[in-house]
Order: structure tokens, then C-alpha cells, then sequence
């Protein structure tokens, strides 16, 4: 029997009853990273159980365990963000964070939930607006804490935080947040549309998406110059759309169209 490839793990752990977190991380990280083979995705896994073992035992109450998941991945790990880190694909892959203890704010508290979480500790991310953060305990006790800023305790503020209700982001959502991330990383850099093109792939991959996603593909698909692909996969989009929207529809078909012209 053949070994599952990475998209085919992928698509395996968003359909499981309970998808790894880290390992998704990893197996979309390995489509930036041809060099990520099982050997760094191991080495990335035992980091994260090795950090979680650095954590001190007994600890009861999520004010004891943020104040500790604090202290050793922020304070003496240095794991942390700077602007600096929004300009790189890398601070988007989980086995770059943990390599060079920077990231966008969601892997950063993916680290800081997966050692958690390996230590035991009750521990959520939760989504705000344009930021991501990791709580601990009852979501309703407010320990909330910040890894971008080192873990800095948010307390009852910002105003996201304070309007309630704190719902913990699902392990999918998270995943699908991230290749978000990567698209909008990918959208300003037009020679990296091979980036787009995976994270977009990757992200209908998962059992709940915006069916935009298959319209933002389609038109990827045409710019990259596969024109008969994208012209099909429009065709395809506009069937979807017909069913309420006849406009729309029709104007997606046009575009497929013209799609088709450029292959003259």
C-alpha cells in the first residue's frame, strides 16, 4: 500500500473526529517547505512535548497555568512577534516559529496551546478581530493572554474581549485562518501566486469553507495561464451560483469564456 501523501494526510486530519492541530500546521507548512520531511516534522512534534515537559507540575487554575505557559515560552524561551514578521511566509509556518521563536500572532499561540495542551494545562485560542490570543480556564474567568506580545495578559480589555461571548476558536478554524493569513501574504506579492494557489487548495480541502474560495482558485488558475482548467473550474463555480443568483451566474460563464479565448 502507497504512503498517503501530505495533501491526502491533510484532508484526513480535517475530516477526523479529532484533527491535530500541530500536525495540520506541519503538513500545510510542508508546502512551502520542501525540506520538511517526517524527519523536521518529528523533530517539530518533540520540541513541542519537550517544551510542555519544561513546564512545572501541579498546577491548578488558569491563572496559574497562563502565568507559567507565560513565563517559560515568553520569558525565558523569548518566543514573541515584531512587525517584521507580517513580511515573511516563514512566521506563518509552524516549524519556522518554533525555530526562530517569531510568528504572526495565530502560530505563536499555537505553540503556546500545543505545549499547553501537552502539559495539561485548560487552554483555548480565541479569534478576535485581526488578532489572535490564547485563554486558559473558564473562558468566562477572562485569563487571557497575548503570545504576539510575549504573553502579556490582556485582563478585561480590548473591547473584543469585553463584549462577549468568548466562543474557543475550533481546530479548523484555526487552520483555516492561517491559510488566510497566507493568502493575504500572497495577494501582494504576484510572484507568489504558487503560494495562493496551495493555500487555496489546502483550505477546500477542509469540510467548511466559503464557496467563494472555489471562485478564488478558478480566477488564480487563469492568471497563472492554465486557461482551460480555470475556464472549467468557472463553469463549475457558475452551476453553484445559478442557484441564487442568475446574474452572477451568468457573469462568471462570460468570464469562463473569455478564459477559454486566451487559449487562441
Amino acid at each position: 500500500m502507497s504512503t498517503p501523501s501530505r495533501r491526502e494526510q491533510f484532508a484526513a486530519q480535517a475530516r477526523s473526529e479529532r484533527p491535530d492541530l500541530a500536525l495540520m500546521c506541519l503538513l500545510l507548512a510542508a508546502e512551502a517547505d520542501p525540506d520538511l520531511d517526517e524527519r523536521a516534522m518529528d523533530w517539530a512534534q518533540i520540541e513541542l512535548d519537550r517544551l510542555a515537559g519544561m513546564l512545572p507540575y501541579g498546577l491548578r487554575g488558569g491563572r496559574a497555568w497562563a502565568s507559567a505557559v507565560t513565563q517559560l515560552l515568553g520569558g525565558r524561551l523569548g518566543f514573541h512577534g515584531t512587525p517584521a514578521d507580517y513580511e515573511r511566509l516563514s512566521s506563518s509556518l509552524l516549524h519556522e516559529v518554533l525555530r526562530r521563536r517569531r510568528g504572526l500572532p495565530i502560530l505563536l499561540s499555537v505553540v503556546w496551546l500545543e505545549v499547553a495542551r501537552r502539559a495539561g494545562a485548560p487552554v483555548y485560542g480565541l479569534g478576535l478581530p485581526g488578532h489572535f490570543v490564547v485563554g486558559f480556564g473558564d473562558p468566562e474567568e477572562g485569563v487571557v493572554v497575548d503570545p504576539f506580545a510575549g504573553g502579556a495578559s490582556l485582563g478585561a480589555g480590548p473591547a473584543e474581549l469585553a463584549s462577549g461571548p468568548r466562543t474557543p476558536a475550533r481546530t479548523l478554524d484555526i487552520v483555516l485562518r492561517i491559510l488566510t493569513n497566507i493568502r493575504a501574504w500572497a495577494s501582494t506579492r504576484p510572484e507568489q501566486s504558487g503560494v495562493a494557489l496551495w493555500a487555496l487548495e489546502l483550505s477546500l480541502l477542509l469540510p467548511s469553507h466559503p464557496a467563494s474560495l472555489r471562485y478564488e482558485r478558478a480566477r488564480l488558475l487563469v492568471e497563472r495561464g492554465a486557461f482551460r482548467e480555470g475556464a472549467a473550474e468557472l463553469d463549475a463555480y457558475a452551476e453553484v451560483v445559478a442557484a441564487v443568483d442568475d446574474g452572477a451566474a451568468a457573469r462568471i460563464r462570460a468570464e469562463a469564456v473569455s478564459a477559454r479565448a486566451l487559449l487562441n
